[in-house]
């Protein structure tokens, strides 16, 4: 939607439509790939919709991870059906999954206790779509909103953490990551996001930045939680 009028979403040629067996076989090889370079207590998190959430909760079990959770993202503010001939699209999927089922895993229980009013924290996550201040160095068209990545880091990892993202994008979570005093790296074929994300980053280098939008997380992630 722009300027009250639909807008085509074309995200790339990567996600042009394909067979059933050819978007298997990409997702079996490059969670194989991620898999070979985590450290044994090492989680992951992957997001999705309905189009490839299925299949990642059947290749993940086959590669040896164990699923955690399936956490929903409810959007509290999704856009609109135009076409009035379904439910609105407001939910995102993600699951977070251990290499090993048998090694432990991270996971600070307390803190995720204390952003949801001291009540343990459901695996439905009420937060809004990106918000404009987020697109303001450029857009990119899967662009995931920085409170919805602070809170996985802040549930999943301990301060200078190394994140691996094999799908940068615009880097949202290297920027929430170095927001959160956690080290990124970031793998990206696009030119394009590659400057958006250098960007990015050198934006968050003025100063008060960092501080504004930590504090940005813990309001909005308390807000959210507690809905």
């Amino acid at each position: 939607m722009k300027n009250g009028k639909v807008q085509s979403v074309n995200k790339g040629q990567w996600d042009k439509l394909v067979s059933d067996n050819d978007a298997y076989v990409f997702t079996y090889e490059w969670l194989f790939a991620v898999r070979e370079k985590m450290a044994d207590n090492a989680t992951l998190w992957v997001s999705g919709t309905h189009h490839n959430i299925f299949t990642l909760g059947r290749i993940l079990p086959q590669l040896g991870f164990k699923i955690l959770n399936v956490i929903t993202w409810e959007k509290t503010n999704p856009p609109p059906n135009f076409s009035c001939r379904f439910f609105t699209h407001s939910t995102e999927f993600i699951i977070w999954a251990r290499k090993h089922p048998k090694v432990p895993h991270y996971f600070d229980y307390d803190l995720m206790k204390r952003l949801n009013n001291d009540k343990q924290m459901k695996d439905v996550w009420r937060l809004p779509a990106i918000a404009k201040w987020e697109k303001s160095c450029g857009k990119h068209p899967t662009q995931k909103p920085l409170a919805l990545l602070a809170q996985m880091i802040l549930a999943s990892t301990k301060k200078n953490a190394l994140i691996l993202d094999p799908f940068a994008g615009s880097s949202t979570k290297g920027i929430a990551g170095n927001i959160l005093e956690r080290r990124f790296i970031g793998i990206e074929q696009e030119t394009e996001y590659l400057q958006l994300s250098q960007a990015r980053y050198e934006d968050l280098q003025h100063e008060g930045k960092k501080e504004f939008f930590k504090q940005h997380f813990y309001r909005l992630l308390n807000k959210g939680n507690n809905n």
